[in-house]
């Protein structure tokens, strides 16, 4: 018999493979789309990294560790990158605040990188959610593999794709 606090975290899981892991991928492909919209020097990278949450996604519905370790790991180094190093996180909420203010919207690209951020944030939680009730012995493993194979990925197709 399920307790309340089993059913409790099994609808978590459940809510964080089915909703918040989509959602959170889904909002930085959008935030992808946009931005190569924008940049059309940024397509082809873009098309290529958005292929990364397709897999995520995809593979979460499965639970996934490889998964669950390839989201947390890919959105944990993009959103560092960006808030740690370029600031661009933070470049993009202020032309966000400056467009509610004005009302005139310039560097639509800077904004992307604020709502890319906020998709990572979801997108790590929902999967570390997601994490906490898969009960194999070699979940840490891995985890830790997919994290490995997407940040590789990313690597491989930034120094493919990144325009010079």
């Amino acid at each position: 018999m399920n307790t309340s606090a089993q059913m409790g975290r099994e609808l978590a899981t459940s809510s964080a493979t089915r909703v918040w892991i989509p959602v959170g991928a889904g909002l930085f492909i959008v935030a992808l789309a946009v931005s190569a919209l924008v940049v059309p020097q940024l397509r082809s990278l873009h098309v290529l990294q958005a292929l990364i949450y397709v897999a995520v996604v995809a593979l979460a519905r499965r639970k996934s560790e490889w998964a669950f370790g390839a989201g947390t790991a890919v959105a944990v180094f993009w959103n560092g990158l960006q808030l740690l190093v370029t600031h661009n996180m933070q470049a993009g909420a202020a032309v966000f605040w400056s467009f509610l203010r004005g009302g005139q919207l310039r560097r639509v690209d800077t904004m992307m990188v604020t709502v890319g951020g906020i998709g990572h944030f979801i997108l790590t939680i929902a999967c570390l959610v997601a994490m906490r009730d898969v009960k194999t012995s070699k979940k840490w493993p891995k985890f830790i593999a997919g994290g490995a194979i997407s940040l590789a990925y990313f690597a491989l197709i930034v120094f493919i794709a990144l325009p010079r």
